[in-house]
């Protein structure tokens, strides 16, 4: 073997070193491939030929002693001649490959089919062409063999990769004898997947020869997916297709295509690949015809995006794709024009043989007669019939706006304005900018939300802008005077163009709300109120809103429709110029009339704006009439109102409205009497309400009807109950009692006692007030004093203080004071705590004014239980006070141990922190930072309140009060000074 270490080798000096495996090294074609070293082992093969244990120590020494060897030896070559060898750079890789080669062909003579023997054989000449392989550290185990689209994620970053390797081209006799020896391993055993594996890994090998890493390697993994059951392809596959993705092209096309037809999860992959070869050739009509045919299965229902794209956003990125390749892809505006045409003849052509053709029938069951067959797959189901347009096969390009139509617009209306301005972009993209306009105009007039308005319109101009600038910049490099005046005339239309589509915005949006909603009111008026003084438009507009509104379904205010339009006739249009047409304002009004409306009200409307019209026309006459052809009473009249079932019209006659204005209209035009007749109407159809009721009296008592109006008031409290017929009862008896005064007192009573039968307590009061009065005045003061005293035990509690308040003045002006303590006793009974112990306040007042200062103690040791002395330190100001003034020692004793035991009392009870804080928000706890702390004396707290009050003195006095010849202490801090004051404490034990 020529050695290579003493001169630059050439080309052909490498090239004739190999094969080194073919034929198969034999010791006689070789003869260093035996050493006298390996003797020994040879003999023990030879004796030993059967013995699987016997080869495979011999396989393994030779390859541990060669692995030893190797990291000895070092190479002389140059480093470009190295790379071009790889691992077989020195003699000694040489010989080693070659005798260990000659090992394993020699051990699988007799052991064919052991897997453990090719694999070890496989990895070594592997290692000896390839070149070391570079091992990936993996967390954790592999898993379940996942998803192709996860598999081709996982599969690319675990491809195997290697350190240097033998040229293919220097080499090429060795990667020949290598792939050799995988075919015949795979003779031997071909349904291990692992062998194939192995085998396609070399494929990927960056040194891999052309020869072998094309053409051979698709028929190798043809052969693997022949070969291996279809339980193990996915493992094929994945390989498979990233190889494929590594050569692009033809061979791209051609295994995405295989596969995708049973397995559509990498589509999406496939059409990325499409659109970013690595060849640099796109294909975008085939994947925009991929794209269009997995939005439509994800319509439907039958495919699921393993990018967890929605069916919309499939249809989103085949937008995309239109809008980039517009001329790859879609048809030019005269072959869309006829596919449109031919699409539509044969639309029409299919709903006449639908409509006309019966289907034929034997026994019952139907049978197909003629029409295209039906495709039926393997399971049974039926297929989709052929569509060109998924045909990602077919040359023939798209018909966008067929397809937009049909898959856009039919399906996702809510995206309107991204499929429009889709369109659009893809005829702008194509240089059809009149067809890019009447699109974005379609669109316009089509669009039924403000986003989709939005989008299209901003594109629009935006499109217009672009457009102008771009006319512009040529109109500046334009030297030739013609068409420079032909540009500029063009540029001229552009812009006016553009400045109208601006002018127009206001519409377009009413028109996005009116389309979205053709019974929305508010949104006509608006547009009316757009059209300005252009009275053709808005009597256009007028008459198309009443034409298209639907009156059970319109929103608010439908009648303004009908009303506003009547007075533009009256009033001469708009600006009041054009002749008043009041024929054409009553047709618009009669017309309204019958219109079934949602509300009973709107209709009512009608009426009393048509008899305005004639009233502000003088025709008073006619406007009667017109009352009283609405308010037509039919012969049934036990309609309910509130049926929506049944017809405005039908419930017009109890309407409340309706019969206000005609009355109303009978009052001022009218006579007495008719007015009664309509008044009378609405109190028999039982639909008055309480100003009815007071409007109806007082127009009878402005003409001097008295007893008439008093009878319209005796109706109006049977037809309603308290608390409406409160307020009619006032008005009633305060009518009355000015009327009648004392002449019909006992009538007047009998009115009283009816309003008092049923009124609830809470509003009694003024009645019973104005019934007291009435007695005062006009009865008796025992009566009107007995009516006080039946309100204090009828009204509400909150009322009741006041009531006896009122009842104690005027038994203290008719019977003097003594006669209210009754009054009092009674108060003291029935009032809550809280008023008790104020009203416990002016009874002992009343009886320290007669001389009872012992009963006026009673009633304060009384209230006392109902007063915290936090809360209400009023109360015991006052009892003290009154004890200083008409007390003694022992009553003072007593008055605090009161205080003591009821503030123990409140202590203990739940409401303690409540009164606290009651307290300090009525400022009862003032704190002084710069004070000094208050006694705990209470007698000494008590001189402090009472000021410059004398202080009590020896117990020898027999006055509270000192002697004129002591000296009057002027504060509580003199008090020290006095040896015979009595200090009497808080803590002491009564």
């Amino acid at each position: 073997m020529p050695s290579v270490a003493s001169k630059m080798p050439t080309l052909d000096d490498l090239q004739a070193l190999f094969p080194l495996t073919f034929p198969i090294p034999t010791p006689v074609a070789i003869p260093d491939l035996i050493t006298p070293k390996d003797f020994y082992r040879e003999e023990n093969l030879l004796r030993n030929p059967q013995s699987f244990q016997a080869w495979w120590s011999a396989i393994h020494t030779s390859r541990e002693s060669y692995i030893a060897q190797i990291k000895l030896e070092r190479s002389d070559l140059p480093e470009s001649t190295a790379a071009l060898l790889g691992p077989l750079g020195t003699p000694l890789a040489r010989i080693s490959l070659q005798r260990l080669t000659y090992l394993y062909e020699s051990a699988l003579v007799h052991f064919p089919n052991s897997f453990k023997l090719w694999k070890s054989y496989l990895i070594m000449r592997m290692s000896f062409v390839l070149g070391k392989q570079v091992i990936k550290k993996r967390a954790g185990g592999r898993k379940k063999f996942p998803e192709m689209k996860d598999a081709l994620v996982d599969e690319r970053e675990d491809l195997e990769q290697w350190e240097s390797g033998l040229n293919g081209i220097i080499g090429w006799e060795e990667w020949k004898s290598l792939i050799a020896t995988f075919e015949r391993a795979l003779m031997w055993l071909p349904n291990l997947p692992r062998l194939w594996l192995m085998y396609l890994s070399i494929f990927f090998h960056p040194l891999c020869p052309p020869v072998v890493s094309y053409t051979h390697a698709r028929h190798t993994f043809d052969r693997a997916l022949r070969t291996l059951p279809p339980s193990l392809h996915a493992r094929i596959w994945v390989r498979y297709l990233l190889w494929a993705e590594s050569r692009g092209g033809s061979t791209l096309v051609a295994v995405y295509r295989r596969y995708i037809s049973v397995d559509p999860s990498v589509t999406e992959n496939f059409t990325h690949l499409l659109l970013h070869p690595i060849d640099g050739k796109a294909r975008p009509l085939e994947a925009a015809k991929l794209l269009l045919s997995l939005a439509r299965k994800a319509a439907k229902g039958d495919y699921q995006s393993p990018e967890g794209k929605s069916p919309y956003q499939l249809l989103g990125d085949w937008v995309d794709v239109v809008e980039k390749f517009s001329d790859e892809v879609g048809l030019d505006v005269k072959e869309t024009v006829q596919s449109n045409a031919a699409a539509a003849e044969a639309d029409a052509k299919e709903k006449e043989n639908e409509a006309g053709v019966e289907p034929a029938s034997v026994d019952g069951k139907l049978i197909r007669m003629a029409g295209p067959a039906v495709a039926v797959n393997a399971d049974g189901k039926t297929l989709p019939p052929y569509d060109e347009d998924i045909d990602f096969g077919s040359p023939r390009k798209l018909n966008i706006e067929q397809i937009i139509h049909k898959d856009g617009f039919a399906v996702y209306k809510d995206q309107a304005g991204r499929l429009w301005t889709g369109l659009a972009t893809y005829w702008i993209k194509r240089g059809e900018f009149d067809r890019a306009k009447e699109t974005f105009e379609k669109g316009l007039a089509s669009v039924l939300t403000i986003r989709d308005f939005t989008q299209i319109f901003d594109a629009y101009a935006e499109f217009g802008e672009s457009l102008i600038s771009a006319m512009m910049e040529s109109l500046a490099d334009e030297e030739d005077e013609k068409e420079a005046a032909e540009t500029e005339k063009e540029l001229d239309a552009k812009m006016k163009e553009f400045e109208e589509l601006m002018d127009r915005r206001p519409f377009l949006i009413n028109g996005v709300l009116i389309r979205r909603n053709p019974n929305d009111v508010q949104e006509w008026e608006k547009l009316v109120a757009l059209h300005g003084e252009d009275d053709e438009k808005v009597a256009e507009t007028y008459t198309k809103a009443l034409e298209t509104i639907n009156p059970r379904k319109a929103t608010a205010n439908l009648h303004r429709l009908y009303v506003n339009f009547a007075k533009f006739y009256e009033e001469g249009g708009t600006t009041g110029q054009a002749e008043q047409d009041l024929d054409s304002a009553r047709k618009i009004l009669e017309k309204g009339t019958k219109v079934n409306f949602k509300v009973v009200e709107d209709l009512a409307e009608i009426w009393c704006e048509w008899a305005e019209l004639e009233i502000r026309h003088d025709n008073y006459d006619e406007a009667i009439h017109v009352m009283q052809r609405a308010a037509a009473i039919p012969k049934n009249t036990r309609i309910n109102y509130h049926d929506h079932s049944l017809s405005a019209q039908t419930r017009l006659f109890k309407s409340l409205k309706l019969w206000s204005f005609y009355v109303d209209l009978e009052e001022s035009i009218g006579t007495v009497e008719t007015t009664k007749i309509v008044y009378d109407k609405i109190l028999d159809l039982r639909i008055a309400n309480a100003q009815i009721i007071v409007n109806y009296a007082a127009f009878l008592e402005e003409n001097k009807y008295y007893e008439e109006s008093f009878k319209v008031y005796d109706r109006g409290v049977e037809l309603f109950t308290f608390p409406i017929s409160f307020e009619i009862w006032n008005i009633y008896l305060a009518k009355f009692v000015k009327r009648y005064g004392g002449s019909k007192l006992e009538r007047a009573r009998d009115l009283f006692e009816q309003a008092l039968e049923k009124c609830p307590p809470k509003s009694c009061k003024p009645i019973f007030f104005m019934y007291a009065k009435l007695e005062e005045e006009y009865g008796l003061a025992k009566r009107a004093m007995s009516i006080y005293d039946r309100a204090t035990q009828v009204v509400a509690d909150e009322d009741r203080f006041e009531m006896f308040t009122i009842y104690i003045a005027k038994a203290t002006a008719n019977y003097g004071l003594p006669a209210t303590r009754p009054i009092y006793e009674r108060a003291l009974e029935v009032l809550p705590d809280r008023q008790t112990a104020e009203m416990c306040l002016r009874f002992a007042a009343l009886e320290r004014k007669l001389g009872e200062i012992d009963r006026a103690r009673a009633i304060y040791a009384h209230a006392s239980q109902f007063c915290d002395p936090r809360v209400n330190p009023q109360f015991w100001s006052e009892w003290n006070s009154f004890e200083y003034e008409t007390g003694s020692e022992d009553t003072f004793r007593e008055m605090l141990r009161i205080k003591r035991s009821v503030q123990a009392q409140f202590n203990t009870e739940a409401s303690y922190i409540a009164a606290q804080t009651m307290a300090a928000r009525q400022g009862t706890r003032q704190t002084d930072s710069n004070a000094t702390e208050e006694p705990s004396d209470a007698m000494a707290a008590a001189e402090r309140e009472a000021g410059n009050a004398p202080s009590f003195v020896a117990a020898k006095q027999t006055a509270l009060h000192p002697s004129p010849d002591s000296e009057a202490t002027p504060a509580p801090g003199a008090a020290a000074a006095n040896s015979d004051e009595i200090h009497i404490s808080d803590d002491e034990d009564l």
